[in-house]
């Protein structure tokens, strides 16, 4: 670096300081970082017009920092492609999302709760590496034999191998040490739950790529701001937008990397505004700049990844019973696409009625009873989400036998009429007692046999907004059965029944007549050979509607996903202390077992710098607020675990605190992004605490005392590894409890399950 570079007033001060390139170094950074926000001109001009120099480079070594980099990606590929082959069967949630990926090269429509760009991917690897979409997923164990299955284990392994790139290069920029970056790089490239989660066709690595990237994008982005609007300055800043959308894309949590950047955004834009060298003019353009970067570009990919999803998946598969009626109707082989029926609901006529709720479900029944100790021990009415022989109901008018009419009469607003479930055919009935998880509703249950059974079937049609007289539409009314006896309406209370109920969506009868989507319905299917057809092609959505309706599926979708018995789920307080892992496949000494759990030693040397982090932090605050004279290496050090640490503190919190609110059911899997965020916290704190060893010891013995911590730290990482590897590269024979072992004496917890 040129001497007369050196921010000082004078150039003796900076000869002067050239003896001690650390302190030269540091100065030129903070010139820097005050440059961030006081030359906001384009390129590097200044306001006169004159050239300004380039960026310090700091204390980096260039050939040296490449070196490690290469050796980071050399070391991240292969711990991450080691034994990607094995186990050659199912593992896991491979047999939910490599199914998916198979929907998508078939072009098969299904519902998933997250949205769709991380499948879509998944099935493109597989697609662009000879896989040909037939493998069924069923279970885990099934053997892949000769199916493609390693192009998409390989594009996962390839996107979970670049995060400890991502986080070196992170910590580089944030801590310009190269030491601090590489103990980052070590903690996630030896940790055997990442190195697990990242070799098998999982949203995860892929949700992590975006997360990090976008991490990465906005450090890059913030490290240009001294010459905003340039070439460099754009493409950070829109590839910050391009990997948001990647990450929300992926999962719903990928909004918490969006409010991380956007946090960072708005304490930038207040910079900016504070700076009065800078016009309003000046600032409205930053402003500006940011919305289209981090809004609108990430809101427009985010919506084209649907778009994608809508028209590739345009084949009627497992998921059309999650959408409404209208939804169906643009799907490929559905019974509703380009389907004509009898367009009035009449006496006689075999229909489906659906909820209007979404995820309602249809009304549905099957040869079951309720339960003792729940309402009447009669058979159970349901919603169910699927299409099914037990969802077809016969309309009959109250008299037992109205079957033999040779004219159809048409169903009425008003009309009173029975519902026979064709396949059981007992009546839809209700009655006083209790309804199973609704308490304040009544029971629903079959009843009678063969159109036999008594008041309590009685239903009133009602055509939401019709009047007396008014004809049932076929999937355009929206209809409500009113109970003849009680009063209540028939209602869909998206409450899922134990697995007494199959699982199946509660159905009641609810006192409460307001009304609402729970207790609207429409006739979806209608057969009935005595009455013309019309075509129901009009009822396609269009795609506002149909985007805006997947979402508050994928959103009902997630709030119902309950813990189930004997389900092993966790409870986020067991995730940073590493309580317990998950089985990814094997149970016996016979089976090939791999197990998700974090190299223990990374993981309590994360948890605790969490707390060391925050004492230093408190005494470099106390220190400088009483006014004690530090040298400029201190001050630099507290800047860097105030800004930097502070940045990925906060990443840490935002992607950790919020599952403490969630009320479905959570998995060990869903720290690792916190868990990122923790280990790059952990690279710049235990860097700054080697930095200060001369506060401990006399500095003669600091070097020595920097040296052995190092190697200290890199021996505990690597010989932790080597003992806990079998966990990621898989293990037969014995049990960790067991004699002879691969794990024998390494089951620290008795809440471990290897």
């Amino acid at each position: 670096m040129d001497e007369d570079y050196c921010p000082s007033k004078s150039k003796t001060k900076a000869y002067s300081t050239l003896r001690h390139r650390k302190i030269c170094d540091s100065k030129a950074q903070q010139f820097r970082l005050v440059s961030k926000v006081k030359n906001a001109q384009p390129a590097d001009m200044s306001k006169d017009g004159t050239q300004l120099p380039s960026p310090p480079n700091m204390s980096i070594d260039e050939p040296r920092n490449k070196a490690l980099l290469l050796l980071v990606v050399g070391l991240s590929f292969s711990t991450r492609f080691y034994k990607l082959a094995e186990p050659p069967h199912v593992c896991w949630d491979e047999t939910h999302f490599g199914k998916m990926g198979s929907y998508y090269i078939n072009r098969t429509f299904f519902f998933d709760v997250h949205p769709p760009l991380g499948k879509m991917l998944i099935g493109f690897a597989g697609f662009m590496t000879g896989y040909d979409g037939t493998f069924p997923f069923i279970k885990p164990g099934d053997k892949y034999e000769g199916h493609n299955y390693l192009g998409m284990r390989g594009f996962c392994a390839a996107l979970g191998s670049c995060l400890p790139i991502f986080a070196y290069l992170i910590v580089l920029e944030l801590s310009q040490s190269q030491r601090a970056a590489l103990i980052t790089a070590s903690l996630l490239i030896f940790d055997t739950g990442c190195i697990t989660i990242s070799q098998y066709i999982l949203l995860d690595p892929i949700l992590m790529f975006f997360i990090m990237a976008a991490v990465l994008s906005m450090v890059k982005f913030n490290q240009q701001s001294y010459r905003p609007f340039t070439a460099s300055w754009w493409m950070w800043l829109v590839l910050c937008g391009v990997n948001l959308s990647g990450a929300v894309g992926v999962k719903f949590v990928g909004l918490f990397i969006i409010l991380l950047v956007g946090l960072s955004t708005i304490s930038d834009l207040w910079l900016l505004l504070g700076d009065l060298n800078l016009s309003l003019m000046d600032v409205s353009k930053h402003f500006l700049a940011r919305v289209t970067g981090l809004i609108l570009v990430p809101f427009f990919l985010y919506v084209t990844i649907f778009a994608v999803h809508f028209v590739v998946l345009n084949q009627s598969g497992p998921g059309d019973g999650f959408f409404s009626s209208a939804f169906q109707s643009r799907l490929i082989g559905n019974n509703l696409h380009n389907v004509s029926m009898p367009e009035y609901l009449a006496y006689g006529s075999t229909i489906t009625t659906k909820n209007l709720r979404i995820a309602g479900g249809y009304l549905h029944s099957h040869w079951h009873l309720y339960p003792e100790g729940v309402g009447a021990k009669q058979q159970q009415v349901t919603a169910y989400l699927h299409k099914d022989y037990n969802n077809l109901w016969l309309v009959r008018k109250p008299e037992e036998n109205d079957s033999e009419s040779r004219t159809p009469v048409l169903v009425r607003h008003g009309d009173v009429i029975r519902l026979e479930h064709k396949e059981t055919t007992r009546n839809l009935h209700a009655h006083l007692h209790q309804a199973p998880l609704t308490k304040k509703h009544f029971q629903v249950t079959g009843y009678g046999t063969n159109g036999t059974g008594d008041s309590n079937d009685l239903w009133r049609v009602e055509v939401c907004g019709g009047q007396k007289g008014d004809l049932v539409k076929v999937l355009r009314s929206k209809v409500r059965f009113l109970h003849k006896a009680t009063g209540c309406v028939l209602y869909s209370s998206g409450k899922t029944l134990p697995k007494w109920g199959w699982e199946q969506v509660e159905v009641t009868c609810s006192p409460y007549l307001k009304e609402s989507p729970s207790s609207q319905w429409n006739i979806e299917d209608h057969f009935n050979p005595k009455l013309p057809n019309i075509s129901l092609s009009v009822l396609k959505p269009n795609f506002l509607e149909i985007l805006v309706e997947s979402h508050i599926v994928m959103i009902r979708g997630n709030s119902g996903l309950k813990p189930k018995d004997n389900e092993m789920n966790s409870k986020p307080w067991h995730w940073p202390i590493n309580y317990q892992g998950l089985r990814f496949s094997g149970v016996n000494e016979t089976e090939y077992r791999v197990y998700l759990l974090g190299n223990p030693v990374i993981w309590w040397i994360n948890l605790v710098t969490l707390g060391l982090y925050v004492v230093m932090v408190a005494v470099a605050s106390v220190a400088i607020k009483r006014g004690l004279s530090l040298n400029q290496n201190r001050l630099e050090h507290s800047r860097v675990l105030k800004r930097g640490g502070g940045l990925l503190l906060l990443g840490w919190l935002l992607h950790y605190l919020p599952f403490y609110a969630m009320g479905r059911v959570l998995y060990y899997h869903h720290y690792f992004p916190a868990m990122l965020f923790s280990s790059m916290l952990t690279g710049v704190t235990l860097d700054i605490l080697f930095k200060s060893s001369d506060l401990l010891v006399q500095p003669i013995y600091s070097d020595r005392l920097k040296v052995a911590g190092w190697l200290l730290l890199q021996f505990s990482i690597l010989y932790s590894f080597y003992l806990f590897h079998p966990l990621s590269y898989g293990m037969m024979g014995p049990l960790a409890h067991e004699p002879g072992s691969a794990m024998a004496g390494l089951k620290w917890m008795d809440s471990w399950d290897f």
